[in-house]
């Protein structure tokens, strides 16, 4: 007979190699403080249902204290033999308490439980990604405020569009970390359900009271169907899906302050803390943090992809496939967690090359619209007044001029609605300032977004 916990049916002995492939012990110990916070509540639920006496209570209490102590001191070992974190608590409950510790798994299943101790590890640490999220919002709304005027190309394409303030730019990263953080707050919402009492997949004979234990767990609601209870991963999944969208942000960013800290634009600087040099070439400054947040969010799209994968086709209620569910969500929590922090060091510590950024604009045709416009203005129709300005951008390109450095003369033979106060419109600050439509770059808006958003923060 083999020596499993669930061998009574069993009589043949699996080669050590199998034992290995299946156990899920070298990942799932992650989840020892949920197995015995969730086998707390159970036991002391048991016993105020009279299911276990509270003599058999007291035995179970005081042998999982004891190993939760030894697992905050690093003192506990686990074995691949007893397979997942599951049968290793039960088992090192038994060698300290005997066959009472086996009373522990009435009215339950490793699949309930499992599905608990997963539940109970991302509500633990969702309020970690909300806190990472809300110091990186501070940090970028900080950095808007004191960046509130400062001029810079807008792109699109990676080609100069028109200006914006370097204030709004950042402004459009607290929006998409802003949602964000309402996607985990969200996220919460169906993390926070109990599982367990659905025991292996259709309920329990046994009189448990799971309002009881939701209550002792702080969990909100309880599972209204035992086959949904152990099989639903949603919460894994949108934990995955919200962490692949956050990177994505996270990655974009990175691109522009990798590229912004080139020669060739030269529009900020990030700290040493957060640079590396070259073991060959002197002059080199990488900025290998932000292109390692760049490069980790293949890892965490992979995450979600490998989840998504594994539940396609798994048919109700639990399955082993579903043990492939915690490695990824482990390692994507740990990688969004870090990389945020990362974020937040690199952007509090970068200088801003305010000349560099604003000089961008004076010698390019990001202000062609602000001409179109202005003949717009003057009554002229808007495709023939951008056609009129497409010319004297060919002609400027040709002769090496810019808008503001072509003569009037030269600009009234386009059009002869054009006056001498076209040049004040072409100036990059005033093209800035113009913009005053909800959401537009206007320093002014800008500071009433900042203010905005400080709010919003303070509110958490």
């Amino acid at each position: 007979m083999t020596d499993k916990l669930w061998g009574g049916r069993f009589t043949g002995k699996a080669a050590e190699w199998v034992d290995e492939f299946g156990a899920s012990i070298p990942f799932d110990y992650k989840l020892a403080a949920e197995d015995i916070e969730g086998s707390l509540a159970h036991s002391k639920m048991l016993g105020k249902q009279g299911i276990l006496s509270q003599d058999e209570v007291d035995q179970i209490q005081k042998g999982l204290l004891e190993i939760e102590q030894e697992l905050n001191d690093g003192e506990l070992k686990f074995s691949i033999a007893n397979e997942d974190i599951h049968l290793n608590i039960e088992s090192i409950l038994t060698k300290k308490i005997g066959a009472v510790a086996g009373k522990l798994h009435t009215a339950r299943s490793r699949n309930d439980q499992v599905a608990t101790d997963f539940h109970l590890w991302m509500k633990h640490r969702l309020p970690r990604v909300l806190n990472e999220l809300t110091e990186l919002q501070k940090t970028l709304v900080s950095l808007a405020d004191q960046n509130a005027d400062v001029i810079m190309p807008g792109y699109t394409h990676l080609q100069h569009a028109q200006p914006i303030t370097y204030g709004h730019y950042l402004l459009a990263y607290f929006e998409m970390f802003q949602r964000d953080y309402e996607r985990f707050e969200f996220n919460q919402k169906h993390t926070d359900i109990l599982p367990l009492g659905a025991a292996a997949l259709a309920g329990t004979t046994f009189p448990i009271d799971q309002q009881f234990v939701a209550e002792e767990l702080g969990f909100d609601k309880i599972y209204h169907n035992s086959l949904d209870a152990v099989s639903d991963r949603d919460f894994a999944l949108e934990f995955l899906s919200n962490a692949s969208i956050l990177m994505m942000h996270l990655s974009r960013m990175a691109e522009e302050l990798i590229l912004w800290g080139t020669y060739e634009f030269n529009y900020i600087e990030l700290d040493d803390t957060f640079s590396t040099g070259s073991s060959i070439m002197p002059q080199k400054k990488n900025a290998d943090f932000a292109e390692l947040v760049r490069g980790k969010t293949g890892r965490v799209y992979g995450g979600l992809m490998g989840l998504l994968t594994t539940m396609k086709a798994i048919p109700l209620a639990y399955n082993k496939d579903m043990q492939e569910d915690k490695e990824a969500a482990f390692d994507v929590m740990d990688t969004i967690l870090a990389s945020v922090n990362v974020f937040t060091g690199m952007l509090s510590t970068l200088t801003v090359h305010k000349e560099e950024m604003s000089t961008a604009t004076e010698n390019d045709f990001s202000n062609a619209t602000e001409l179109a416009d202005y003949l717009a203005g003057k009554g002229i129709p808007f495709r023939q007044a951008h056609a009129i300005v497409g010319e004297l951008v060919l002609k400027g390109i040709q002769t090496k001029t810019t808008l503001t450095q072509m003569p009037l003369a030269e600009l009234k033979q386009a059009s002869d609605q054009i006056e001498e106060d076209v040049y004040e419109v072409l100036k990059s600050k005033v093209a800035v300032e113009r913009r005053t439509s909800i959401g537009g770059t206007a320093v002014s808006n800008v500071k009433k977004e900042v203010q905005r958003d400080y709010k919003i923060i303070e509110k958490r």
